[in-house]
């Protein structure tokens, strides 16, 4: 029950690929308390990946529900997700606590269908839409070691200089 450190780029172990979890007990529970006490700690973030605080396996929390207008699922702890299907794809801005200093126009599918554990090691499925699916997909890249600048288009036109941004914690 601690605020993490978040690593930030270019810290060589954002590109490390995570290990699928296999003990739903007690240690999991409270790395997830952890997990989503340095999401809350961290400026807007609706989501974080494991990896992003040096924990590397495949979990990740998502919370998009405080936007307005935004169809969501609420509060997710999500272990060892896994996209099933994906259709329709959209350009949209995304920015990441791990990048602290930029943000990025990425191509993410719209609608997809998402099977997950929950912290206790039950099956979930989702289908999402709109900015969820964006957020899930953007997390599930961490636990695959990819960052969102590694899927814009060009450097040059889709990747911006944030203008305005304090991290609460930095490594």
């Amino acid at each position: 029950m601690a605020v993490q450190d978040i690593l930030t780029i270019p810290d060589e172990r954002l590109k490390q690929v995570s290990q699928p979890v296999e003990s739903f007990d007690e240690q999991l529970h409270w790395q997830l308390q952890d997990l989503e006490d340095t999401r809350q700690a961290g400026p807007a973030a609706v989501g974080i990946a494991a990896p992003q605080i040096g924990w590397f396996q495949r979990a990740v929390i998502v919370d998009v529900s405080g936007r307005k207008k935004t169809p969501s699922h609420g509060y997710l702890e999500l272990i060892n997700p896994e996209i099933l299907e994906w259709d329709d794809f959209k350009l949209g801005r995304e920015g990441c606590l791990s990048v602290p200093d930029f943000t990025g126009n990425v191509i993410r599918a719209k609608n997809i269908k998402l099977r997950a554990f929950d912290r206790h090691g039950s099956m979930l499925e989702f289908d999402m839409t709109g900015f969820e699916a964006r957020a899930i997909q953007h997390e599930i890249d961490h636990l695959d070691g990819i960052l969102f600048p590694d899927r814009v288009v060009s450097r040059r036109s889709d990747l911006f200089q944030r203008k305005v941004y304090q991290a609460s914690t930095k490594k």
